[in-house]
């Protein structure tokens, strides 16, 4: 993958009908803030949840189209898109990246983000502690799991995820924030395999600069915000990254 001179990261939109007024700053963003820069990341979430590309041509639900092609405007206009899946969209595929414009990415990405050697990870997988989180995310992301599943009627595949995300928040409520949290060790361990980058990722929707010294190296660690309350993103360049609000429309 080419190097980005200036690059915008987001994730964590967690776009849906049900909040249209985050979808409204989101395509907005996408018309103003993103076409300013080289390319734009997505690390995961964009959607609350996506049941499949098939879902793209349900005239009943134009709602991941409409984004999908305001994703491909950005695209055609010059601006990379680069899309990470997260645990909310990680059946998209390739009719969503030919909807959208969007270049599919592998977690982890180690990239160049204006000459610095940059690991980008949606997170979850830095989330350790969360042992019954990780053995769910390891069975779903299997291809076996994967075909079962798309194999199913499109309605069905709604009527399960929803009943999975149900099941998702009333265990939330068991779990403790550290639990859910990243394992420091963890993200040693990525750092040490990638040659002590800085890291970029969401999941845990507690934007903050972290600092890590390890093995004599210091790290920065990027987590970004989600858009439940407004937008934001991370703007990287030569001079560096700085988070950026997004004013309300």
């Amino acid at each position: 993958m080419s190097a980005a001179s200036s690059a915008i990261f987001i994730s964590d939109l967690h776009l849906c009908p049900s909040r249209p007024s985050i979808a409204r700053l989101f395509l907005d963003f996408l018309a103003r803030q993103a076409r300013q820069a080289e390319a734009l990341y997505i690390l995961g979430d964009l959607f609350d949840y996506w049941a499949g590309d098939d879902a793209l041509d349900d005239p009943a639900e134009p709602f991941n189209a409409t984004i999908c092609a305001a994703l491909k405007q950005l695209a055609d206009s010059g601006t990379r898109v680069l899309f990470m899946a997260g645990n909310r969209d990680f059946l998209a595929g390739p009719g969503y990246a030919g909807a959208s414009g969007a270049i599919l990415l592998p977690e982890p990405q180690l990239a160049s983000i204006a000459g610095a050697p940059t690991l980008l990870l949606h997170g979850d997988t830095l989330c350790t502690d969360d042992h019954a989180y990780q053995e769910f995310r390891a069975k779903v992301r299997t291809d076996a799991w994967r075909q079962a599943f798309l194999a199913q009627p499109l309605a069905e595949r709604k009527a399960r995820i929803e009943a999975l995300r149900q099941q998702s928040e009333q265990e939330k409520s068991l779990k403790s924030a550290t639990s859910m949290d990243v394992n420091a060790e963890a993200v040693a361990a990525a750092l040490r395999s990638h040659g002590y980058p800085r890291i970029i990722h969401g999941h845990i929707h507690l934007p903050a600069l972290h600092t890590h010294a390890i093995d004599g190296h210091l790290c920065q660690r990027w987590v970004l915000g989600d858009w439940y309350n407004g937008g934001s993103y991370l703007l990287c360049d030569a001079s560096g990254c700085r988070a950026q609000a997004l004013p309300p429309l």
